[in-house]
């Protein structure tokens, strides 16, 4: 194969919002910092929503800031 393949984890953001409890900034931190260190180039680390309609997404910003 010549062409190269783009893998983009998702896990972060979209695996994280199923969660019925919220996972802390520093717990999110950390997983996006292991899925960096197990050698992934893009992560898409958080989204930025309104709590309200997605509680498990409040504080992206400093998830953002801490890796």
């Amino acid at each position: 194969m010549s062409d190269p393949v783009r893998i983009i984890e998702m896990g972060p953001r979209d695996g994280l919002q199923n969660e019925k409890t919220p996972v802390g900034v520093e717990a999110r931190i950390a997983f996006v910092e292991a899925l960096v260190a197990a050698g992934l180039h893009t992560v898409e680390v958080g989204a930025f929503v309104s709590p309200r309609a997605i509680p498990q997404m409040a504080s992206s910003d400093a998830v953002l800031r801490g890796v």
